[in-house]
């Protein structure tokens, strides 16, 4: 089969000579299911029983080798139908979605722990396996890779790696880029590239901190070899308590500079600190302190940092006749209770902010947390707290942190319901550098505060910056409208980012959803990762409309994800 000679058929038969029949599907619901992430403008669709994504792949394959995965590339230059890698699907930026149809390899079958070599603190692992089931794999040698997102259960290595992802330990362990010492991709030729080496090489570039990052536009990511730390022998967390943003962030920096590496720093707005104090009282308390009880998680004296998925999810018993007529009454009354609120974004944000004041006494709750071996860990938490206090934080004790932690991950499970009764959620996660930090949070909240009712967070902390984590709930009359909040949102939001110097991702990645913001990210450097584009991936077939590569991806693309000053005027 040729470029100009595409037929269904031939492309089945061609893709089962590489991976066999078992391992390839052009069926109407796998195409479907591939067609898009968890990006929420896409769910939107999905809620309303439509069609998520106007894209379909033309196949879908399963490869379980390199050899495989690099034979499908080439495939795919003969045939010229793009290649899109798919990991866990887990991403919320659009960055799987088959913008002009192709062959989207699913590396899940690509999962297995290669070796752990203890001596070196490097293990070797495939790009398709889950991250809950690589980091109990490590817990069973006594080890860890550090790296703790939201995303766990459900999303790869692969996935982080090509994101360049953080997780909730980032502040001591460093980003997902920081944890890397090689990897293996298959470029756009088709040709197998290994980037590890010599520990600190002087070689000229890195490329594997040119490949992270790529979102599968330079190479597919197939194994990386990874650096590990010992698993934990003590953790201790605390919650802190300050008379507003401005203060934390302080305290915040002085930690970092002062050269101290907590695990974990999460300072809360004025809202989501209400939000969090009133999380804390939701559930049983014992149940969260026995998620600290020694499990199957803490192998050869590891710390559990992993509840089961069934305590995530938190299942629920079966509920009487009753039960279930009063949670139908509930869910009425909160669906129209939202609907009203939502309607006034501006209004109800200022009156949420007077109210989280006086709740909170003006104040912003911290979490922090610090762990590794025992004494050094306790030297530590002396110093970070006296340090803490010294600048104006009053110590809540450790129930605030063991509260947060136990119900880290059940966040989730919890966006259903707003998408159930009409809403939408969805996060923005930005940086900047100290100086210009409070400026990014009154620009972005301001921008987002004009479409929905938003809340932030800050974590991710380092010696010159830290990341900021909005999250917004907004609703529209019908889908449509829905989307054209959505669309607002982020374009105001990115806009306002950028204007200020802040950055337009942390650590989701760029996706779709970005993609039209990375001029403004990069400026005159666009034109070399344009070069490096065209050398990698000749055909230009790699995740198509990902990263700023092409200006106009498809007619049914929104405007304003490929020309973000569609709407305002001018650039941002």
């Amino acid at each position: 089969m040729t470029r100009s000679s595409y037929d269904a058929e031939a492309l089945r038969r061609d893709l089962e000579k590489i991976v066999g029949p078992r391992r390839v599907s052009l069926r109407d619901d796998d195409r479907l299911t591939y067609s898009r992430d968890m990006w929420p403008r896409l769910l939107l669709a999905v809620r309303e029983g439509g069609v998520p994504s106007p894209y379909r792949p033309h196949a879908v394959v399963w490869p379980e080798t390199v050899r495989e995965v690099a034979a499908l590339v080439r495939l795919a230059r003969n045939t010229g139908l793009p290649i899109i890698p798919y990991g866990g699907g887990s991403g919320v930026c659009g960055g799987v979605v088959p913008v002009r149809g192709g062959i989207t390899l699913d590396l899940k079958r690509m999962n297995e722990l290669r070796s752990v070599q203890g001596d070196e603190l490097v293990c070797d692992v495939d790009a398709g396996i889950n991250g809950e089931r690589f980091e109990r794999a490590l817990a069973r040698h006594g080890y860890t890779f550090g790296h703790f997102p939201s995303s766990i259960y459900c999303s790869t290595v692969g996935g982080w790696l090509a994101t360049r992802a953080a997780g909730q330990m980032s502040t001591k362990y460093g980003k997902v880029e920081d944890r890397v010492a090689g990897l293996t991709v298959v470029t756009g030729r088709g040709e197998v590239l290994t980037t590890d080496g010599p520990a600190r090489a002087t070689r000229g570039p890195d490329w594997t901190q040119l490949l992270l990052g790529s979102e599968g536009t330079l190479g597919i990511i197939t194994s990386a070899r990874l650096r590990l730390a010992p698993a934990p022998a003590i953790r201790v967390l605390r919650g802190f308590q300050f008379d507003n943003v401005g203060a934390g962030l302080e305290a915040i920096r002085r930690v970092m500079q002062r050269g101290l590496r907590p695990a974990v720093v999460r300072l809360y707005d004025e809202v989501d600190s209400l939000v969090h104090a009133l999380g804390r009282h939701t559930g049983d308390d014992a149940a969260a302190r026995d998620r600290f009880a020694p499990g199957p998680g803490a192998d050869n004296g590891a710390l559990p940092i992993l509840p089961g998925p069934e305590q995530a999810q938190e299942a629920e018993r079966a509920p009487s006749f009753w039960q279930r007529q009063r949670k139908r009454l509930s869910e009425g009354l909160r669906r129209d209770a939202m609907a009203a609120m939502l309607t006034r974004p501006r209004v109800v944000n200022a009156l949420l902010g007077n109210a989280a004041e006086r709740a909170m006494r003006r104040g912003c709750r911290m979490i922090i947390g610090l762990e590794g071996a025992r004494i050094r860990t306790e030297i530590e938490a002396e110093l970070t707290f006296g340090e803490l206090a010294r600048a104006g934080g009053r110590d809540l004790g450790e129930g605030p942190g063991k509260s947060w932690l136990a119900r880290r991950y059940a966040v989730s499970y919890r966006m259903s319901p707003l998408f159930r009764d009409g809403a939408f959620v969805d996060t923005m996660e930005v940086a900047a550098s100290w100086d210009r930090l409070l400026d990014l949070y009154d620009a972005v909240r301001e921008a987002i505060g004009r479409h929905a009712l938003v809340m932030a967070h800050f974590s991710h902390a380092y010696p010159d910056g830290c990341s900021i984590y909005f999250t917004f709930v907004a609703r529209g009359r019908h889908r449509h409208d829905a989307e054209r909040i959505y669309d607002a949102i982020w374009r105001d939001g990115l806009s306002a980012s950028t204007r200020v110097g802040g950055t337009i991702s942390h650590h989701h990645g760029v996706g779709l959803l970005k993609s039209a913001y990375m001029n403004a990210e990069h400026r005159e450097a666009m034109s070399v990762l344009r070069a490096l584009k065209r050398s990698f991936d000749p055909d230009h077939l790699l995740n198509p409309g990902k990263l700023g590569f092409e200006r106009r991806v498809a007619a049914a693309t929104p405007e304003w994800l490929m020309t973000p000053e569609a709407g305002q005027g001018g650039r941002p």
